[in-house]
């Protein structure tokens, strides 16, 4: 350790995913110092449903934040604040006295809760959701999860009435935990995981008496909504817990999209795009979500338009784990690279139903264009080719609501190590692809916003002079080539419609 390290100060970021959580220290200049990283259990209980052990995910934590500490060989004095980025709309409640959880945490990735949408569609007072909460009525979203779990079980509601059963996404979670849980825990949230619940109002930015009573969810179980940079409470060390967004918006703010037009997509085990639209929230209507962007305490919260891809880092898995025509995600790289095009198949991987810009919940996933011809390199090519296609319609989506074209797509996360997919993403959209020098952008995102809470960072325009560019790629597929594919594609997209019928999983 040096005496240079032993006299700085550091932001730790808690980057709470789907598939793992991870500890994260950077430094005053934004540097990675170290990290620490554990994964947790996926839990599959029958088809549809995804769950996951909260209170296993909160030991990880917990253990987490003192490792990393450890590693970097730094006091826990010398962290001057912690932010939380988190997978968003994952659903928890919990003992208020006991600090257990009630059950497993319901994932964003679930679709027990199709048949109540529905039922709750068929409502004379529906249409008024989508106004007060900007958000479609889907069983993507927190609350139909809770009225889902409140449903089952009488007593259960009765002690959320009374307050003695608390709801929160994973950032209320974990920070009613780090500030002392049943001893003295704060019961919070940020703006822009509470805008993923459809309880809160996009006006006001609060919860709204309205979509409580639609939903039949008590507000009494409810964490108080606030912004995104500010201190909710301290650690048992002392630490200040100084920040909280939702893993997409948290990747936005670590890009530095502060200016209305601004877009990033995150491409992990779901890919989320969003642009940034100002202080005027853009109500979409060509299938795309509005949402609150973020906020810093004292001003005024900006949104954005996001689009959501439930299958792309999953696809790649699926190629993985269940074909096994790869040992590794990143060989998907090698054997696409073997073939020149996709030799006529399109895959579109509807796991779950296609969601933006479509959102057919009823949807299954297709291999279409299979011919003796196709090999398993056309297979993993077609696999790639699938992410770069459903970016392109949600930023059509996008160009249409806002009214302008995207002219430039930064993009993070795991899959961008993959240099053939970030070629097909800008050739798909035919824009520039420009990645960061550290493409984790999510945890960077959740250290600015805790260090601008604490002062760590004066201002948003010094954080744009962190950023740095590692590697950009442009596009070199014809226009008539690129609008043929595309067309192909969005042919196969059809065939997966209606899979489904009313009450099959």
């Amino acid at each position: 350790m040096t005496a240079e390290r032993g006299r700085g100060r550091y932001v730790m970021a808690i980057d709470q995913g789907t598939t793992s959580s991870r500890s994260i220290l950077y430094d005053a200049a934004g540097q990675l110092v170290s990290i620490a990283q554990r994964e947790h259990r996926q839990l599959y209980p029958a088809a549809g449903r995804v769950e996951h052990d909260a209170a296993e995910i909160r030991r990880h934590v917990a253990a987490l934040v003192d490792r990393v500490i450890a590693k970097a060989g730094v006091a826990a004095d010398q962290v001057v604040a912690i932010g939380i980025a988190n997978q968003r709309e994952t659903t928890v409640l919990w003992d208020r006295e006991t600090g257990a959880p009630v059950g497993n945490a319901i994932v964003w990735q679930d679709t027990r809760t199709e048949d109540l949408v529905a039922r709750l569609a068929r409502r004379p007072e529906a249409d008024e959701v989508v106004r007060r909460c900007g958000l479609p009525l889907l069983s993507y979203f927190a609350a139909p999860r809770v009225r889902w779990l409140l449903d089952r079980d009488e007593r259960l509601r009765e002690r959320a009435e009374k307050g003695s059963v608390l709801f929160g996404t994973m950032d209320s979670w974990l920070i009613w935990n780090l500030t002392g849980g049943p001893r003295g825990g704060v019961h919070v949230t940020d703006v822009t995981n509470a805008g993923r619940t459809m309880l809160m109002n996009l006006a006001t930015l609060d919860w709204d008496d309205r979509l409580l009573d639609f939903f039949g969810i008590p507000r009494a179980m409810l964490p108080e909504i606030r912004s995104n940079a500010e201190v909710y409470g301290h650690t048992a060390a002392g630490i200040p817990i100084a920040a909280a967004l939702g893993d997409q918006q948290a990747a936005l703010f670590g890009q530095t999209c502060f200016a209305a037009g601004e877009a990033k997509c995150t491409y992990g085990t779901g890919s989320f795009l969003l642009t940034n639209t100002g202080t005027t929230p853009v109500r979409s209507t060509h299938g795309l979500l509005t949402t609150v962007a973020f906020q810093i305490d004292g001003e005024p919260a900006r949104y954005a338009l996001e689009g959501s891809m439930a299958a792309t880092g999953t696809l790649v898995q699926w190629l993985r784990d269940r074909l096994g025509l790869i040992d590794a995600a990143p060989e998907i790289e090698t054997l696409a690279s073997t073939v020149e095009d996709n030799g006529g198949c399109y895959v579109v991987p509807a796991f779950s139903g296609l969601f933006a810009p479509r959102w057919r919940a009823e949807a299954r996933g297709v291999i279409a264009g299979l011919t003796s011809y196709i090999t398993k390199g056309h297979l993993a090519r077609a696999v790639l080719e699938a992410t770069a296609w459903q970016t392109r319609e949600v930023v059509d989506a996008m160009n249409a609501d806002t009214g302008y074209a995207l002219t430039e797509l930064r993009v993070d996360g795991g899959m961008t190590s993959n240099n053939l997919l970030m070629q097909q993403i800008s050739d798909a959209l035919g824009v520039p692809v420009e990645r960061p020098l550290f493409s984790e952008t999510v945890s960077l995102g959740a250290a600015y916003a805790a260090g601008l809470a604490v002062g760590l960072w004066p201002d948003m325009t010094g954080l744009r002079r962190n950023r740095r560019t590692a590697s950009r790629w442009l596009p070199t597929m014809p226009d008539e080539r690129r609008d043929r594919e595309y067309r192909r594609w969005s042919r196969a997209a059809e065939l997966t419609y209606n899979w489904n019928e009313p009450g099959e999983s």
